[in-house]
């Protein structure tokens, strides 16, 4: 301990600080790519999904449907991610807001779970369709696809357009806004297109908006460009500047 004492009473002016620095691009490079993981894993999978989206007799197919599973790897992936986002930035956001770096694990955290049960739904129609038999019913059996494709919809509803304004857009961006990590109109796009999302969320849930409609993407498309520029910003140029108090 005291040999650690005096190699840092014996650098020069400025080491320790460069030396956060450093870990401070490690850890930025590294949340830019989980969050670059969340667009890689969550827009093909829709395409694998198609099948079931587009075809109401999908289920009476028959079959093991591998192209389903591929669609379902790629939202495991998704799931994961997502957590890796909040947990790789804990060490960071916690010496500006331990809350509400707490809140924005608990956030992705949950977010994850419910795009896995998402997931759990359409594996559960690929398998009734495997094991479907010429005896069960082919109404029974439309209709519990329908129930499943529902819940999936509804998943989606409240884990990625829910939880990605409340965590990566109001949470998250209040977070950057009050460290400095990123630059303030950044920040302030996340604080505002974050709440303009989860709008739209509750808008849907009343049934005033529909799924997928213009309407909810206009009030979601300030927070697609926030989730972008973060992205971006944190894979090419690191965070701007390190909060108050992380250098010994």
């Amino acid at each position: 301990m005291r040999s650690e004492f005096a190699l840092r009473a014996l650098s020069p002016p400025g080491y320790h600080r460069a030396n956060f620095m450093n870990e401070s691009r490690k850890t930025s490079l590294t949340f830019g790519l989980f969050f670059a993981g969340t667009f890689v894993f969550s827009i093909p999978a829709l395409f694998f999904y198609d099948p079931i989206f587009k075809n109401a007799d999908y289920i009476r197919g028959g079959g093991f449907d591998p192209i389903i599973s591929v669609g379902a790897i790629f939202e495991i992936f998704l799931a994961i991610c997502n957590t890796a986002t909040a947990i790789v930035i804990f060490p960071v956001t916690k010496r500006t807001s331990e809350s509400g770096a707490l809140a924005y694990v608990a956030v992705r955290i949950i977010e994850s779970l419910i795009i896995l049960t998402g997931v759990m739904s359409l594996m559960s129609i690929v398998t009734l369709r495997a094991t479907a038999t010429a005896s069960q019913d082919p109404t029974v059996l439309v209709m519990m696809g329908k129930s499943l494709l529902a819940f999936h919809d509804w998943s989606f509803l409240l884990g990625p357009q829910f939880c990605a304004g409340l965590g990566n857009g109001l949470v998250l961006g209040l977070l950057m806004l009050r460290s400095g990590l990123l630059p303030r109109p950044m920040a302030l796009l996340g604080v505002i297109g974050g709440p303009l999302a989860f709008l739209g969320g509750v808008l849907v849930l009343f049934g005033i908006l529909q799924p997928m409609s213009p309407g909810l993407f206009a009030l979601t498309a300030l927070e697609i460009i926030w989730e972008v520029s973060l992205t971006v910003y944190t894979l090419a140029l690191g965070f701007k500047t390190i909060p108050s108090g992380q250098v010994a």
